[in-house]
């Protein structure tokens, strides 16, 4: 979700206008996934070792039950994707671009690419983002506004994969956040075979 330093797999493309829909699901396929640096450049990478949440095996924090139990959030789906992903974006460093902000709102259109929202009083507060393809997700990125918003959203995506039948949720690169709900790293090789046959599901977001 929130990017540490995956393994670099490929460097290509200067500071396209956007990555066509396509590549950007080929490349998922495949188990790579773009990150822009500081000047624009997008580059692929694919993280080893690669972090998972078991969509049957996630655990709730505590104190986010409690959290939950109350009710403080609204949770809409693809409501506001350009704005989850620009919300995702305000931060220093950040690796999304404004070219990726097209590729993904362009995948978005196509209905690969969706968003979890968490909102209060009318406005977007927090939420994560990310591709599904077949019975794979891919998290993205998520951002808060207003405490615990980005782990609400994700409590609410967990559960959706779970009903939806999916049978896997890609979250790239461990972090703190991804461990309070049980997050575990995996080998590229048992990550390639979990994601092939993950993509072989016939099921929707």
């Amino acid at each position: 979700m929130s990017r540490g330093a995956p393994g670099e797999k490929f460097t290509l493309r200067a500071n396209p206008k956007m990555i066509p829909p396509e590549t950007l699901l080929e490349a998922y396929r495949q188990g790579i996934f773009p990150m822009a640096d500081e000047d624009g450049t997008i580059n692929w990478y694919e993280a080893n070792p690669r972090a998972i949440v078991e969509i049957d095996g996630y655990r709730i924090p505590h104190d986010l039950k409690r959290i939950l139990n109350r009710g403080g959030f609204e949770i809409f789906y693809d409501r506001s994707f350009e704005q989850v992903m620009r919300g995702c974006m305000n931060r220093t460093p950040t690796w999304i671009s404004e070219e990726l902000v097209r590729s993904y709102v362009a995948l978005h259109r196509m209905g690969h690419a969706h968003s979890v929202e968490a909102w209060q009083n009318g406005e977007l507060v927090g939420g994560l983002y990310g591709v599904a393809i077949g019975g794979a997700f891919f998290g993205e990125s998520m951002f808060s506004r207003v405490s615990h918003a980005s782990k609400v959203a994700l409590v609410h995506l967990l559960q959706h994969l779970q009903a939806k039948k999916f049978a896997l949720h890609d979250a790239q690169v461990m972090t703190s956040t991804l461990k309070l709900f049980g997050a575990k790293n995996i080998s590229s090789s048992e990550y390639l075979l979990r994601l092939r046959a993950a993509l072989k599901k016939n099921v929707s977001f």
